[in-house]
């Protein structure tokens, strides 16, 4: 099968990976906001550190559970009517975190948040595999992990800003950054449902000869992978259980950073979080979104994704570490740029494992089931650090513990192997 010509592809790049992209930046955002909410929300709600760092985390824990069914849902019924509904609902119980004033009202509004959400991050990357072949789909998740800088590099000062408006109108600076936030997301879902296509059959901006030629692409690479059968066979292979344990170690790292990665800048600038520590945190993103764009290309063009996304794990691990090491705030914000940059360019690159061996339900099903115990790495994420704050009574044993796991992860990506090719009767079987 012909590789497809270039102006199709950045035709197709250029109408979903924006969109897509606007849609992890509200993700993101809704998802780490709490981060920024931190000081000012425990202010005024008498809130413990350990309790939020229970709050903080048990999102992941309603993600994960309902990861899997949600994106077998949508492989059913659509990208459009579906992303729709997590987005629409998403937002609003992000913006009920106005009235979280109590400890359980906290749990039980993440909680409902992480379940509203679940589904949508292994919906895109599955929606990713409709619309683009193996050879380009590594660029274009890169592309679309712009989000998670973005999302930083403009809402950082978004968020700095609306906690400046704290006794405006009589309500608290954090509650306009829930409310405000929240509503933008629901906008967004709102917005989803007119402008997104199912699948290229149904893309009317596509003439009918672009239409067949992506198909016919897409259905010759999707007839080379295991694409149906027993879903449970499919997520009991050893090789999937394997890239959920080390993008589990890989998100437990991310969400150690991004949590308490506002609060780590003020205590190295000396200052509360609010505007000016708002922007300052944009400058580790600002470096993530260049590395979101060179490392994913460079491993495709190279075909070394398994080397290239260990470096850069080991980059982020050191980064982590140094990064509660350095005493002057200049060292200290440069480590966090290796940090954030790592942990966000590495992403895109591991997802294009499992999309090399599965398509169709399974690829639903694994791809949710993976993104599941990375939820799960971010709910223990918090947890672990406070404990080993505790337990060492140090500030920087939680990152340091952190760092490990993302040093663990990186040894585990260099036992992956290539899938071995299929003889005409076996599906393309993955190696560890």
């Amino acid at each position: 099968m012909n590789a497809l010509p270039v102006s199709l592809l950045r035709k197709v790049s250029w109408r979903l990976l924006p969109f897509l992209l606007l849609m992890y930046i509200m993700a993101f955002l809704d998802r780490a906001n709490v981060g920024f909410a931190k000081q000012a929300f425990q202010a005024d709600t008498g809130i413990g550190d350990t309790a939020f760092a229970f709050g903080a985390g048990v999102f992941f824990a309603g993600y994960a559970l309902l990861e899997v069914p949600s994106n077998l849902i949508m492989h059913k019924v659509g990208a459009r009517l579906w992303m729709c509904r997590i987005m629409v609902t998403w937002g609003l119980i992000s913006a009920a975190m106005v009235f979280a004033h109590s400890e359980t009202s906290f749990y039980v509004l993440r909680f409902l948040l992480g379940v509203a959400e679940a589904g949508f991050f292994p919906g895109v990357i599955l929606y990713l595999t409709y619309w683009f072949p193996g050879a380009a789909r590594g660029k274009a998740m890169g592309f679309f992990y712009f989000g998670a800088p973005l999302a930083f590099i403009f809402g950082s000062p978004l968020s700095g800003l609306l906690l400046e408006l704290d006794g405006f109108m009589g309500t608290h600076g954090w509650q306009w950054l829930f409310a405000v936030e929240g509503l933008m997301a629901t906008a967004v879902g709102v917005w989803a449902y007119f402008y997104l296509d199912n699948r290229p059959a149904d893309a009317k901006w596509l003439t009918a000869q672009e239409r067949t030629q992506l198909q016919a692409v897409l259905e010759a690479e999707d007839s080379q992978k295991q694409g149906h059968g027993s879903l449970l066979k499919v997520l009991a292979q050893p090789a999937v259980l394997y890239l959920c344990l080390i993008y589990l170690l890989i998100q437990a790292s991310v969400y150690g950073v991004v949590f308490y990665l506002p609060a780590q800048v003020a205590g190295l600038l000396g200052a509360k979080v609010g505007l000016t520590v708002g922007l300052v945190s944009a400058v580790p993103w600002l470096c993530a979104l260049l590395a979101a764009w060179k490392i994913p290309s460079l491993a495709d063009r190279t075909g070394q994704r398994r080397v290239i996304a260990a470096l850069t794990l080991l980059v982020s691990g050191l980064g982590i570490a140094a990064s509660v090491t350095f005493s002057s705030p200049l060292l200290g914000i440069l480590a966090l740029c290796l940090a954030a940059s790592g942990f966000i360019a590495v992403q895109p690159v591991f997802w294009t494992f499992p999309g090399s061996f599965l398509a169709g339900s399974a690829a639903a099903g694994a791809i949710a089931l993976i993104n599941a115990f990375g939820a799960l790495g971010g709910f223990v994420a918090p947890i672990l650090k406070n404990w080993a704050e505790g337990a060492f009574h140090s500030p920087a044993a939680g990152l340091y513990l952190l760092a490990v796991t993302s040093l663990i992860s990186a040894a585990l990506v260099m036992g992956i192997r290539p899938p071995r090719a299929a003889t005409p009767h076996q599906q393309p079987t993955f190696q560890l």
